[in-house]
C-alpha cells in the first residue's frame, strides 16, 4: 500500500509539473504574440485601441501564469515555498486586477468621447440635387426640412 501511495504522489507531481509548464508556456505565448502584433500595428501607425489590445494580452498572459502558480501549490511540501507562491499569486492577481481596471476605464473614456452614432434605420434619404444625396435623421426629417 505504501508503494502504491508513493507511485500516485510521484505521478501527481509529474502531472502537475507538466500542466504548470504548459500553462506558463501558454502565458508566455500569449504575451509575446500580443506584443508582436501590437508592435506591428504601432509600426504601421494603426494605433486605434492599441493600448487596450496590449493590456488585454498582458492580462490574459498573467491569468495563465497565475493558473500555473495555483496548480504548483498542489505539490508544495514546505511552508516557506507556500509563502513564496502565495506572494507571487497575490502580486499577479493585483497586476491583473489593475490592468483590467485600466482597460475598463479606457473603454469608458473612448465611448464617452465618441459621438453618438446614427444607425442606418434612423436615417432618411434626402435629395438636394440629382448628383448629391444627403442623409438626415428621422427626427430632423419630421421637423423642418432645410
Amino acid at each position: 500500500m505504501g508503494a502504491f501511495k508513493e507511485l500516485l504522489e510521484t505521478a501527481l507531481q509529474y502531472i502537475v509539473e507538466i500542466c504548470t509548464v504548459g500553462l506558463e508556456l501558454a502565458g508566455v505565448t500569449v504575451l509575446v504574440s500580443s506584443a508582436v502584433v501590437c508592435f506591428v500595428r504601432w509600426a504601421r501607425r494603426d494605433r486605434d485601441e492599441l493600448r487596450l489590445d496590449l493590456a488585454q494580452g498582458i492580462a490574459t498572459a498573467l491569468t495563465f501564469k497565475m493558473g500555473g502558480e495555483v496548480l504548483r501549490t498542489v505539490v508544495v511540501r514546505e511552508w516557506s515555498e507556500l509563502g513564496i507562491l502565495g506572494a507571487i499569486i497575490v502580486l499577479r492577481a493585483a497586476l491583473t486586477f489593475l490592468i483590467n481596471w485600466e482597460i475598463t476605464n479606457e473603454k469608458k473614456e473612448k465611448t464617452e468621447k465618441r459621438p453618438k452614432a446614427v444607425d442606418r434605420e434612423s436615417r432618411v434619404r434626402r435629395k438636394t440635387d440629382p448628383d448629391r444625396v444627403e442623409y438626415q435623421t428621422k427626427e430632423d426629417a419630421s421637423g423642418k426640412d432645410s
